[in-house]
């Protein structure tokens, strides 16, 4: 499949998706939105890619928001369906079954902050600023921003930032709890997520999921219910065949061999 605005680079078992709209710094327009969507429903049963890393062509942007020529022509409808269409987007992404991780080199604004919450955990460079400044435009974040940067980093200081339209650097962003990890240039930021890529693929692919289903699920569940929701996955995990290797491996003192179904 070929895209118009996504570059794609397939490793033997994790893909590489780099938006690449340079020229108007990545922004997410309708079309880029739904070359993620069709990219990310082809990823949902795939066998082949067991991790995600996700990125924005150059070094001034991962995205810088969606894009806002285009929705300055929108009506009222045409806006609340640019909108369903960009949290359709995130809620793919945050819903694929594999891990995956942003790695932010330049701004994520808007769109773009969004885009990357929607990843499991974010990298950044230490010139990567971040930030949901809908509010100078007279918006608000619609792709999830209200949603999941409380999650984040709790309801007050999402509320500061969002009011404000503050831009924040990404040492902040780390302090906060925003971005995992903050590194030097891209490509000490790439080699650190090839790395961490390459750690998580030696785990058990079905007890990632199962960990990142109940995670994914916990916002909104009270403490009874998400515990509930853990002897559950427990229990699909101690059943499943790769539990057994698991277990097998560790009183045998040797390397697990994780099969990965075709």
């Amino acid at each position: 499949m070929s895209y118009q605005y996504l570059e794609i680079e397939q490793n033997s078992s994790f893909i590489t998706v780099c938006i690449a709209r340079e020229e108007k710094r990545n922004a997410l327009s309708s079309l880029v939105l739904i070359e993620l969507k069709e990219l990310l429903v082809s990823l949902q049963n795939s066998k082949k890619n067991r991790a995600l890393i996700l990125l924005g062509k150059g070094e001034k942007a991962f995205v810088a928001g969606a894009d806002i020529k285009e929705m300055s022509q929108m009506s009222a409808s045409e806006g609340e369906e640019f909108a369903r269409l960009g949290q359709d987007v995130m809620n793919l992404l945050e819903q694929l079954p594999i891990p995956t991780i942003a790695c932010v080199d330049g701004v994520a604004l808007g769109g773009g902050c969004e885009l990357a919450m929607a990843t499991d955990f974010i990298y950044a460079t230490e010139q990567s600023k971040f930030g949901q400044p809908e509010v100078n435009l007279g918006l608000i974040p619609c792709f999830g921003g209200c949603v999941r940067l409380p999650r984040l980093i709790g309801p007050a200081l999402a509320k500061e930032l969002i009011f404000t339209g503050r831009i924040i650097e990404a040492e902040e962003a780390a302090r906060i709890g925003l971005v995992n990890r903050v590194f030097t240039n891209r490509s000490e930021m790439l080699k650190a997520a090839t790395e961490t890529i390459s750690e998580i693929l030696k785990k058990s692919p079905h007890g990632i999921f199962q960990a990142k289903t109940i995670i994914n699920l916990l916002p909104g569940l009270t403490t009874h219910n998400s515990l509930e929701k853990e002897q559950e996955g427990f229990r699909k995990a101690i059943s499943h065949i790769e539990s057994t290797e698991g277990m097998s491996a560790f009183l045998e003192k040797r390397v697990p061999r994780f099969v990965i179904e075709a």
